[in-house]
């Protein structure tokens, strides 16, 4: 198994430029995994990796070798899609087994692999079915043992679990979080699903427009982002953001008709800035009035309330025990300053 290293990573489709100076250093064995929004990268990222997009400028490096102007085959990386793409007219065992008979490997050989890449994916009583006798989360294992019996040094995924339902979902990323710490191999997964990424990663990396905004353990980009969009990114549901102009030292809320003093050097009077606070740092005070429930979301052990300021903003409480805010209700909330994060108005950049 190798690391990953990249470099300046620059790609162009004519005259528009999709990824701005990518740089990024991926350990062997580590669980490394590409998220944003639709249209910020994350796939293309993967597919230069794999050499299936020409990189315009820049390097990457499997281990010690430069692969970026290396045939993707020879690359040492095994890629599963989004779609299955298995053969319909072969068994599970064929189609695991096909790359390497393609290849000119001894039976012997193959028989191995594939038994082994079974064995790790519970797909042993399957073999002999062929894709259209299997669900839709037996078929995506059979697409990864396809990557596992090519030994490759880096696994690349492309959001392989979008098509499933989200039982299936929950199911696969165990499954992907066991063989991960089965085989020990480095992984490379793209998801726009931040859940995915927060559960199976051992680092996030956070995409935007082509640029990487912050890279880091999942706790750490959820309790320390560097900016508004990682912050607001991260988490489910979203942290609650309100507008805010710093007045004498602390900062002018007019959502919550009131000011705050959270623990940040705070910047000079006037300065306009946002206000970041999650639903779970928020407490509903039901002896206020200072917001109405527009909407109560029960989950079952927790519940989230969504308030309405005045202002129009909203804010998302999360509540949790047997008590649950009504809808209509007029509530109040409480605060600790030193759970709230501050940032910049104009550059959306944290204030520490």
């Amino acid at each position: 198994m190798s690391g990953l290293t990249i470099r300046n990573v620059i790609k162009r489709y004519g005259d528009v430029q999709v990824m701005h100076g990518v740089d990024l250093d991926i350990a062997d064995g580590e669980f490394c995994v590409f998220v944003g929004p639709s249209g910020c990268g994350k796939s293309t990222l993967l597919r230069m990796i794999a050499g299936l997009e020409e990189i315009t400028e820049g390097s990457v490096a499997i281990g010690e070798r430069d692969v970026t102007r290396m045939d993707p085959a020879l690359r040492g990386v095994a890629m599963v899609f989004q779609t299955y793409a298995l053969y319909p007219h072969m068994t599970v065992k064929e189609n695991m087994g096909f790359g390497l008979r393609m290849n000119g490997h001894p039976k012997d050989e193959i028989e191995t692999k594939v038994g082994e890449a079974s064995r790790i994916l519970k797909l042993d009583e399957y073999l002999q079915r062929k894709p259209a006798a299997l669900s839709g989360g037996q078929r995506q294992r059979v697409s990864i043992g396809r990557a596992i019996v090519r030994g490759p040094e880096v696994f690349l995924f492309d959001e392989p679990l979008s098509n499933l339902d989200a039982e299936l979902r929950v199911e696969m990323r165990v499954e992907i979080a066991r063989l991960h710490k089965e085989i020990g191999a480095t992984m490379i997964y793209v998801t726009h699903d931040q859940v995915e990424a927060m559960t199976l990663a051992d680092k996030i990396v956070v995409l935007r427009l082509g640029r990487i905004e912050q890279v880091g353990a999942p706790l750490e980009l959820y309790r320390n982002p560097d900016n508004k969009f990682v912050a607001g990114f991260i988490g489910s549901p979203a942290m609650n953001f309100l507008d805010g102009v710093v007045q004498g030292g602390a900062i002018s809320v007019p959502a919550l008709q009131t000011t705050v003093k959270p623990s940040v050097a705070m910047p000079a009077d006037g300065t306009k800035v946002s206000v970041g606070m999650r639903p779970e740092h928020i407490e509903i005070d039901t002896a206020g009035d200072t917001h109405m429930v527009d909407l109560s979301e029960a989950l079952g052990g927790v519940s989230y309330a969504y308030l309405l300021s005045e202002t129009g903003e909203k804010i998302i409480v999360e509540e949790r025990g047997d008590e649950r805010s009504d809808e209509g209700a007029k509530v109040g909330i409480k605060i600790d300053p030193n759970r709230i994060m501050v940032f910049d108005g104009e550059t959306e950049a944290r204030i520490r």
